[in-house]
């Protein structure tokens, strides 16, 4: 009998030993929770939105960089509100299901107070949907296309966008180059391509410029040889193409091999070192697109934040690494200006920018949350490197 009661109490002394370990161990990760939790207070997290492999990653790549240095510099100075800044940088490889994935690892595991990104219009898109649902900042250093801001009032950008551009470009192409002849070509499963398209189509309208031939291609094509077959016969003035810079230089290649004498101009989208790479002097002089940042002729601001860029990448910044600087640095003194990193609060400031004097150039948040940027940089390649024509357009804004 004496032999039960101690084996009883054995046991139950055993249970005791084990809530208490069981309850110790919880304390324990409820004390390193609530650690975390305040050493998170600490910090500011942002979350960077770009490809850095895949065929968009030489938008990325650099806005990556960009966004590092302002991150670097903030932290020199001690930060935001005194408390330090932390990137958080994943490859969304231009794909829309990563980029989704992305952005609500941001928003549920780092806690992110905003993504800065996706350079492209699509992309940003996907992630901005998430972001305004989650009351996230997003801030695009990129994206150029319609409909990005309309997603919500967390959504901001400080890009050139394309329906202040395009009408500027095309009134300097109709009106001062006299290239009144006009055929575009659009890329049908690009949805950046096909949203700009219009743009153009109702700016040439407007300027009362004839648009004499339309074709489509599809972005992964290799072999343009009828669109150029076509283009032949009529023989425009410039070809308008919405696209991207791979499938550009393959179209400026084939019109070198068919013996036509063609120009073509874009949007940003023509960016991309396999523009020159692949299009070679198929590309030299012919190709043209607009822009919101040129290294040529740099203002004094723009010319130090050249020289430290290089100084770090041995190596040129541009539109998208100037912006995505821009783009921290934009929300580190809406944090600062409204002594807040609470999105609700500092996403106001944004709404009402003005003149902010970047390193991309100046930028306004209209009445309708766009943001005007001035001027157009008109580029083109140039000894295989991209260059400023030196023609700054003015942006007009109704």
């Amino acid at each position: 009998m004496k032999m039960r009661v101690n084996r009883k109490t054995a046991i139950l002394l055993c249970l005791v030993l084990a809530l208490s370990l069981v309850a110790t161990g919880c304390a324990a990760k409820k004390d390193a929770s609530e650690v975390d939790k305040a050493a998170d207070t600490n910090v500011i997290k942002l979350g960077f939105l770009g490809a850095t492999t895949g065929e968009v990653a030489c938008y990325g790549r650099p806005a990556e960089k960009g966004m590092k240095m302002a991150i670097d510099e903030l932290n020199a100075q001690g930060g935001i509100l005194g408390k330090k800044v932390e990137g958080i940088y994943e490859d969304n490889k231009g794909d829309n299901a990563e980029i989704a994935n992305i952005a609500q690892k941001y928003v549920t595991r780092d806690k992110v107070v905003a993504m800065v990104g996706d350079p492209c219009t699509g992309l940003t898109k996907v992630a901005a949907k998430i972001a305004q649902t989650n009351k996230i900042v997003l801030f695009s250093g990129g994206a150029t296309g319609t409909g990005v801001v309309d997603l919500g009032d967390y959504i901001f950008r400080n890009t050139l966008v394309d329906k202040n551009a395009v009408p500027a470009v095309v009134n300097w192409m109709v009106n001062k180059q006299g290239w009144k002849n006009v055929a575009i070509i659009t890329s049908m499963n690009n949805g950046y391509s096909t949203a700009l398209t219009p743009v153009f189509q109702e700016a040439l309208t407007a300027n009362k410029a004839k648009i004499i031939a339309e074709d489509t291609i599809n972005d992964g094509e290799t072999d343009f040889s009828a669109q150029i077959t076509k283009l032949k016969k009529v023989k425009p003035d410039v070809l308008v193409f919405t696209g991207y810079y791979k499938e550009a230089a393959l179209i400026m290649k084939e019109a070198q091999k068919q013996g036509l004498d063609l120009k073509m101009i874009g949007g940003d989208g023509l960016y991309g070192e396999d523009l020159m790479k692949l299009g070679g002097t198929a590309v030299e002089q012919k190709v043209m697109y607009y822009a919101g940042f040129t290294s040529d002729g740099a203002s004094a601001e723009t010319a130090k934040f050249i020289q430290d860029y290089k100084a770090l990448y041995n190596e040129e910044p541009d539109m998208f690494s100037a912006q995505y600087y821009d783009a921290v640095m934009i929300l580190a003194q809406a944090m600062e200006s409204t002594k807040s990193t609470d999105p609700s609060v500092f996403k106001g400031y944004l709404a009402t920018l003005k003149d902010y004097p970047g390193v991309s150039g100046k930028t306004t948040i209209g009445a309708d949350r766009e943001p005007i940027k001035n001027p157009v940089c008109l580029l083109t390649v140039k000894d295989g490197n991209f260059r400023s024509l030196m023609e700054l357009i003015p942006v007009t804004v109704k």
